[in-house]
């Protein structure tokens, strides 16, 4: 009898999976792990958010460097003033050009001028501030995007043992189809011999065809938990699913977690950086009602030919530069700077409190799914040894068939229930790992 249930199972198991002519992929958790760093859309999203912040960072180095710019400029032109002073900038001027006729009515003048600007900031306090405030949204980037890092390994994690127990799921249901046939082939043969009743032999055909169609939903869910994991992967998953190296637990391990948040997590970090970023922005508004003070420079050279170098000149010089009255400008962008700093730091309070709850819930879960764990293996044991004594019982004609099918389907029904609830206490405990590191 054993060796025709395995011989069904392993057959009609093989029939299924390569019917569809599709590839089997044999995957390690270990393996997914590393691919899911380098291939996830979410985090490739993240760095380049982060990225996105360092190039707004690296924008604030012009507050140490100097700004240089070069143009070269040709002018045609019979304006008295344009014309003499372009004139005296060629150090071409001749006492001719004093003639008033020639001063009110110049001839046709062409001037090249090659010029090359700098501009140095020197004292720039608001400057400081801003570049603070770039440097702390760099870095509350950078925490954000190691937390989802951290976050895709739990849902990797979470989808592999989804793929596991998929799998696990078509092999019992494999062995309830088994048992299914091998009992309608006993009631036949009883039937065969007047022994039972049409509609016993009717119960357990609709029984076979209830598991087959469980057996066949189970085999559509393992392609859909290979086609997820190959989403997370950012795989194409075309004609081919995955299969786990691994086999599921079917144990648990007890662990105890602390139950207060930890104030080193990233993404708390990340809303602590946040908000450190909003307080300089603001001290940067306040910062703007100082003066600013920058150094400049200039190198000219002219001509009456282009690119010609014939008149050199310089302009050296600092500017102090004191904003007294903007229309309101500056004070409206202090106060939104304020009202920003006290929403982030809100929202920040809000989110911590958020996590704590979360955190005391899922330890309450945790605890709820090791006692369901205990209930349903003990269920399990109780519907296996159930269903031994029916089946026996059955053989020798003291049971009804409605009974043993519902003994056969109580059986595997507690079967699936314990692969679960180890499933649901396994992913628990992984969530209370992410939400507790």
């Amino acid at each position: 009898m054993k060796n025709k249930l395995l011989l069904t199972f392993i057959g009609v198991f093989a029939i299924a999976y390569n019917a569809k002519g599709q590839d089997t992929i044999p995957l390690s958790k270990k393996v997914i792990l590393e691919r899911v760093n380098e291939n996830n859309l979410q985090i490739k999203i993240a760095e380049k958010n982060a990225a996105s912040a360092k190039a707004d960072y690296n924008q604030s180095n012009s507050l140490f460097l100097p700004s240089i710019s070069a143009s070269h400029t040709a002018i045609s032109t019979s304006n008295p003033l344009m014309a003499f002073g372009s004139k005296l900038n060629q150090e071409v001027l001749t006492a001719a050009d004093f003639n008033p006729a020639l001063l009110n009515n110049p001839n046709q003048t062409q001037n090249y001028a090659t010029k090359i600007d700098v501009l140095q900031p020197i004292i720039n306090v608001d400057g400081f501030y801003g570049r603070q405030a770039a440097k702390s949204k760099f870095e509350a980037f950078q925490l954000q995007t190691e937390r989802t890092k951290e976050y895709l390994q739990l849902e990797v994690n979470k989808a592999f043992m989804q793929l596991q127990l998929a799998y696990k799921a078509v092999e019992v249901l494999a062995k309830a189809n088994a048992t299914a046939q091998a009992n309608l082939k006993l009631v036949e043969n009883y039937a065969k011999e007047g022994m039972l009743q049409k509609t016993d032999l009717l119960s357990v055909q609709v029984r076979v065809n209830e598991v087959k169609n469980q057996w066949q939903y189970a085999k559509s869910n393992v392609q859909n938990a290979s086609d997820y994991l190959a989403f997370l992967l950012n795989e194409d998953n075309s004609d081919k699913v995955y299969k786990p190296i691994e086999d599921i637990s079917k144990t648990i391990d007890i662990n105890d977690f602390d139950s207060k948040l930890i104030s080193n997590r990233k993404d708390i970090l990340a809303m602590d950086k946040s908000v450190e970023a909003y307080e300089k922005m603001a001290q940067m508004n306040k910062m703007s009602f100082l003066p600013r003070l920058n150094a400049f420079g200039s190198y000219e050279m002219f001509d009456t030919q282009i690119f010609q170098t014939g008149a050199k000149g310089y302009t050296i010089g600092a500017q102090l530069a004191w904003d007294v009255f903007d229309g309101y400008k500056s004070i409206g962008k202090l106060q939104k700077a304020k009202a920003d700093l006290d929403k982030a730091q809100t929202e920040s309070e809000q989110y911590k409190a958020q996590s704590q709850l979360e955190l005391n819930k899922t330890n309450r879960q945790l605890k709820d799914a090791e006692n369901r764990v205990s209930l349903s293996k003990l269920a399990l044991e109780q519907s296996q040894e159930a269903y031994r004594i029916r089946e026996n019982r059955f053989k020798e004609g003291l049971e009804k068939t409605t009974d043993l099918l519902n003994s056969e389907t109580l059986q595997f029904q507690k079967e699936l229930e314990y692969l679960q609830a180890v499933f649901d206490y396994n992913f628990t405990q992984k969530y209370l790992e992410f939400l507790t590191q």
